[in-house]
C-alpha cells in the first residue's frame, strides 16, 4: 500500500474580517498564490502528475461560488487537473487533506493538492442574508433565536429530547454561548483566556515565530504582505 506524504505546504497571513488588511484580495487569487508558492517547493514535480485539486471551502458563494478548485487550478497554470471545491464548514480543508490521503493510500492518485481558502471580507453570506435556509427547519432557527433572546432559558440542552429538529443554521457564536452554558464555564472565564489567547499571539508574531510559516502575499494594490498579521 503507497504512503501519503506531506511535500510541500504554504500558507498565507491572516487579517480581521471585512476591514482588515486582506479585505480586499479575491479569495481565487489568495489561493492561487499560496498553491503556486507551495509547488515552487518542488520543482522536480511534474505538474502533468498531479490527479486533483481538492480545495476546501465553508461558504462557497459569490466570489468563491462555482467550482472554485477548477478556477484556482486554471489561475495556478494547471487547466488540465481536475477540482473539487468541499464544504465541510471549518473542517473543510482539512476533508481535502483527508481524502487526498486516503486516495493515495488507495492508489488512486500519485499525487493531489489539498487546499483550502476562505474570506469573510469579499465572500458573502447568501444563506441567512437572502434567507435561503431550508423552510423545514424554520420551528428550529426560530427556537434559536428565542434563545438568544434569552426568551428560552438557560442551560442549553438536546433539542431531540423533546422530539425536536436540531438546528443545522446555528451561528458558532450561540454554539459557544450554548456550549457555555452547557458546561457551566463564565463570561469571565471565557474573557479572560480570551485575553491570554490574544497576548501571546501578538507575543508570537512580534518574536517572528510566524515568520518561517507564512508564505508572502501580494494584495491587489502590490503591498506585500511578509509575516503574519491581524489588522
Amino acid at each position: 500500500m503507497p504512503e501519503a506524504v506531506i511535500v510541500a505546504a504554504a500558507r498565507s497571513p491572516i487579517g480581521r474580517a471585512r476591514k482588515g488588511s486582506l479585505a480586499d484580495i479575491r479569495p481565487d487569487d489568495m489561493a492561487a498564490q499560496m498553491i503556486s508558492a507551495a509547488l515552487d517547493q518542488i520543482p522536480a514535480l511534474d505538474a502533468r502528475t498531479i490527479d486533483d485539486l481538492q480545495l476546501g471551502c465553508a461558504i462557497p458563494e459569490g466570489h468563491q461560488g462555482g467550482n472554485l478548485a477548477r478556477i484556482v487550478a486554471s489561475r495556478v497554470g494547471l487547466d488540465t487537473v481536475p477540482g473539487a471545491t468541499v464544504s465541510r464548514f471549518c473542517a473543510s480543508s482539512i476533508e481535502t487533506t483527508r481524502s487526498a490521503f486516503h486516495a493515495i493510500r488507495a492508489g488512486e492518485a500519485t499525487a493531489i493538492i489539498s487546499a483550502g481558502v476562505e474570506s469573510l471580507s469579499i465572500g458573502t453570506t447568501k444563506l441567512i442574508e437572502e434567507d435561503a435556509r431550508d423552510p423545514y427547519f424554520h420551528p428550529a432557527w426560530e427556537r434559536s433565536a428565542r434563545r438568544a433572546s434569552r426568551e428560552i432559558p438557560a442551560p442549553w440542552h438536546d433539542p431531540r429530547e423533546d422530539g425536536e429538529e436540531p438546528d443545522p443554521y446555528i451561528l458558532m457564536g450561540q454554539t459557544a454561548e450554548n456550549v457555555a452554558e452547557l458546561r457551566g464555564i463564565s463570561r469571565e472565564a471565557q474573557d479572560a483566556y480570551a485575553l491570554e489567547s490574544e497576548r501571546r499571539a501578538q507575543a508570537a508574531i512580534d518574536s517572528g515565530f510566524f515568520a518561517t510559516e507564512t508564505t508572502p502575499l501580494t494584495l491587489p494594490d502590490g503591498t506585500v504582505l511578509t509575516s503574519e498579521c491581524s489588522r
